[in-house]
């Protein structure tokens, strides 16, 4: 069985997506391992980093998106049209080993869910709600990536920003997190509040469950030359050692490159669409890194 790792930050705009799709497309490209990229976000960015809109709008239209498979969960039909392997698209950029289980714009209604649940403490004569949520939560991810974890290396799950109920299941389901954070000050904010909630999310199983997860590192993005000389950037540097520690620092750091975002416009990751290109050759020097973290 292969790793599941969520990539996480509680504040957007820190380069996760970008993060997450290259980081699945060098263990493919450059490593020949099996790789699945779970689109956790509304913002539907993985998804389209890897397929084209009109791809997308087909696949939705089928309702051939993650969408599908949550339903089956929160309202179950008796005979599924589809199940999870006829929701990966497989070999996307037409890169064999690279796979992805497609966002959707509107994945989950909450009232559905809470209706759903209260329902099911009804019946179990569970007075305490925040039990059945809980235990909802811890097992949604992993009870949809089941039937297929065996047939992957690595299953990345690109959460959102923020803290919602599927970013707290993909991190119950994971055994490991990468953390991407800018080189500025706000960004220490950013990792101390995921590093509480992952700590609230632990403790507030632990009756019934381990969730056994843990940091494989913190990767500064968006890092430019006047960033890494400047007063800012090493106050962070200096203030992320204290809190964590230089071991769980990755090495590899991801420059501004305009090349990373023209990518995005041929809906494929730079390390494809601009191989030789200085965000490129990071990324691949990163996945090198995170493989010998492993």
């Amino acid at each position: 069985m292969g790793y599941v790792v969520s990539t996480a930050n509680m504040k957007g705009g820190v380069g996760k997506t970008t993060l997450t799709v290259n980081i699945a497309t060098c263990l493919a490209k450059n490593h020949g391992k099996r790789v699945l990229v779970l689109d956790l976000d509304t913002q539907i960015s993985a998804t389209l980093s890897l397929m084209s809109p009109m791809e997308f709008a087909k696949r939705r239209k089928k309702r051939q998106t993650f969408r599908y498979l949550l339903d089956q969960i929160i309202n179950p039909d008796s005979k599924p049209k589809y199940i999870i392997q006829d929701i990966i698209q497989p070999n996307v950029c037409n890169l064999s080993g690279l796979d992805l289980l497609p966002g959707d714009i509107d994945l989950y209604d909450e009232f559905l869910v809470s209706e759903m649940l209260h329902e099911q403490a009804v019946a179990l004569g569970e007075n305490n709600f925040e039990t059945i949520w809980n235990r909802f939560e811890r097992v949604l991810l992993g009870k949809i990536l089941e039937p297929i974890r065996q047939d992957y290396d690595f299953i990345i799950l690109d959460c959102a920003p923020g803290y919602n109920l599927l970013t707290r299941s993909a991190l119950a389901a994971s055994n490991f997190y990468i953390l991407p954070a800018k080189p500025e000050p706000l960004s220490v904010v950013g990792i101390q509040l995921l590093e509480r909630r992952i700590g609230q999310l632990k403790e507030s199983h632990e009756q019934e469950a381990e969730i056994d997860i843990k940091i494989l590192g913190i990767v500064f993005t968006m890092s430019n030359t006047n960033l890494l000389t400047g007063r800012y950037y090493k106050q962070v540097m200096h203030r992320v050692n204290q809190d964590f520690g230089s071991n769980k620092i990755f090495q590899t750091q991801i420059p501004v490159d305009v090349n990373v975002a023209r990518a995005v416009d041929s809906f494929s990751p730079v390390v494809i669409n601009s191989p030789q290109s200085t965000g490129s050759k990071a990324f691949s020097q990163l996945t090198q890194e995170l493989l010998q973290k492993l």
